[in-house]
């Protein structure tokens, strides 16, 4: 009868409502923003000079070689840690941006796999368009001036990362709302671009009639990739989601 009195209570409970996944409860990204603090404060503590003497001259804008030539392996190795980070919390914002435009992707998808993937896109972005700088740069302009621009379009890249850093723990450990992270992320990205646009101008613009063809040339290497980027996670994601 104990038994029986025991079995009947068993079955008597109810299944508890499991709790959905949460960004702020993962422990790899945790443990990746952790990594990428430790990375930047390395990098800034031992590159200092090298990285503010770049943002000097993207501002001033001085004729002159390439600091690349002079920079030693230590400081390009401070400035692609600086990139990558960029690129990891550029993919842990997409990451919290399909999290809550589609919750689905989280309960089907590994979380680590989808962290891996976005980063992953943004990496090969970042890739892609910088040889294609490098490829038109050297037909069209004087290598002087494309080292320039490759210099200047790096510490663009890895400044984006500081300006990311503070907004993407707000958006993991803040709950964020989806309409708080598109309006600062685009006004992240449009700042980025009207800086890029500048330096366009000040290395590549000679006379006014010029301006429409650079305009158009702006659009195509900066403005179209960014949808492309963003179409061709939207179509992974639906690939992930039939696959898994």
């Amino acid at each position: 009868m104990a038994d029986l009195h025991a079995v009947q209570e068993v079955d008597s409970g109810f299944e508890g409502t499991p709790i959905s996944y949460s960004p702020r409860t993962d422990d790899a990204i945790a443990l990746t923003l952790l990594a990428c603090f430790f990375l930047s404060s390395i990098a800034l503590a031992r590159g200092k000079k090298f990285l503010s003497q770049q943002v000097k001259d993207f501002v001033l804008h001085r004729e002159r070689t390439s600091i690349f030539d002079s920079s030693t392996a230590a400081d390009v190795r401070y400035l692609l840690v600086l990139v990558l980070q960029t690129c990891v919390l550029s993919g842990i914002t997409f990451f919290n941006y399909f999290h809550d435009t589609c919750p689905a992707l989280m309960d089907h998808v590994s979380s680590l796999l989808l962290l891996g993937i976005y980063v992953g896109f943004c990496l090969a972005y970042f890739l892609l368009k910088w040889l294609i700088y490098m490829f038109l740069g050297w037909t069209f302009f004087d290598k002087n001036k494309t080292n320039i621009w490759l210099e200047s379009y790096s510490a663009l890249i890895y400044y984006v990362g500081f300006a990311l850093f503070p907004f993407v723990l707000f958006l993991v450990y803040f709950d964020l709302s989806l309409t708080n992270l598109v309006i600062i992320g685009s006004i992240i990205l449009i700042f980025t671009k009207i800086l890029m646009f500048y330096k366009w101008i000040k290395l590549f613009f000679h006379q006014f009639s010029g301006l429409f063809l650079l305009i158009l040339y702006f659009c195509a290497l900066e403005i179209v990739p960014c949808l492309l980027l963003y179409q061709g996670m939207i179509q992974m994601n639906n690939i992930l989601l039939i696959k898994f």
